[in-house]
């Protein structure tokens, strides 16, 4: 992972993670979202940031996240580096196939960074 993609990746996983600790919960999984979007061709990133909306699920008690972050925990080791639905936000909210516009802020960010 690019450096600039990486520090991208890690400043909204520390914004989820102060929203978290905050209990604005939504809030942090907007940025989990955002996490997810530039880190999910990464197996490291991308697993983390399902790690991370599966103790969000557990701590709301939101059954269905939980169990749509279980698969898509063990699906984030097995594909990230094969294929990713470009844009998928993560949730358990959204199929996880479906490809997704990514934002703009986001999209300009990804641009910069060539492929590797």
């Amino acid at each position: 992972m690019k450096s600039k993609l990486k520090n991208a990746f890690e400043r909204e996983m520390q914004l989820a993670k102060e929203a978290y600790n905050k209990s604005n919960y939504s809030q942090s999984f907007h940025h989990l979202e955002r996490a997810h979007i530039l880190g999910q061709s990464y197996i490291i990133p991308h697993t983390r940031s399902h790690w991370w909306m599966l103790r969000l699920g557990w701590k709301t008690g939101d059954n269905k996240e939980i169990f749509g972050q279980v698969t898509r925990i063990i699906a984030s080791i097995i594909f990230s580096r094969i294929w990713v639905p470009i844009g998928n936000t993560g949730g358990a909210n959204v199929n996880p196939l479906k490809k997704m516009p990514i934002p703009q802020e986001l999209q300009k960010l990804l641009d910069e960074i060539p492929d590797s």
